[in-house]
């Protein structure tokens, strides 16, 4: 709580609550200079709310991502110093009528991952897609196989072109990776928001690359929920 008190910092955290920011763009948002905003920014990658991560489009920038769920175990931690009776249960949260398009360059992996991921969280009370800037022939194994340890099957999907998902209305357009953003044209009256991730495809270990990858997007989608519920008419 001290450590997002401070005026510029918690700016800092708004800006980057509805998604993944650089440097210079948190500049612009809070009229700041660099080297404050940095300064700032570094005393909140201390506290834990902040991480950062090179971006795979230009490794001289770094998205920094706010971490919901830390922040919220602080919260919660405050009620709980100051009352039990502040914390409360959370109220499941059903938005519907909201369409929501992932995007990433190939539609292999990051954004079908986020298709099924937040069609199943949903009960499809949403219309969810995806698709990609420069699409592969085929998903990639590696989303199949943990889609389906979670009982998810998306097999019969292919990789989609952006420009077919042009001109269909959406609310929320999510870029799942740094060379997508860069392409994704504007879509209007959608929010767009960056997530920035890494392509579990490139990885090593493919096998944990994407458990890892699976982990962040569902934990993203589930701070997503409230957002979409909130604008449910």
């Amino acid at each position: 709580m001290r450590l997002a008190a401070h005026p510029l910092r918690w700016r800092l955290l708004t800006g980057l609550a509805g998604g993944d920011l650089r440097v210079r763009e948190l500049v612009k948002l809070t009229g700041e200079p660099q080297n404050l905003v940095s300064y700032h920014l570094r005393l909140l990658r201390q506290g834990g709310l902040v991480t950062a991560q090179r971006s795979s489009f230009d490794a001289r920038d770094s998205y920094y991502h706010l971490d919901l769920d830390r922040c919220a175990e602080g919260i919660g931690g405050v009620g709980d110093a100051l009352h039990p009776s502040l914390g409360r249960e959370p109220r499941p949260l059903v938005p519907s009528r909201r369409k929501v398009l992932f995007v990433c360059t190939g539609n292999s992996a990051r954004s079908p991952i986020a298709e099924a991921l937040l069609r199943h969280r949903t009960d499809d009370r949403i219309e969810v897609s995806s698709a990609g800037t420069r699409p592969k022939p085929e998903i990639h194994p590696g989303a199949i196989q943990i889609l389906r340890s979670r009982g998810l099957d998306i097999g019969a999907q292919r990789p989609r072109h952006l420009d077919t998902k042009l001109g269909h209305g959406f609310d929320h357009v999510i870029t799942l990776c740094d060379k997508a953003r860069e392409a994704c044209p504007a879509f209007d009256d959608a929010r767009q928001v960056h997530w920035s991730l890494a392509d579990p495809t490139q990885a090593d270990d493919l096998r944990q690359a994407f458990r890892r990858t699976v982990t962040t997007i569902d934990t993203r989608i589930r701070h997503l929920l409230p957002v979409l519920a909130q604008e449910s008419p």
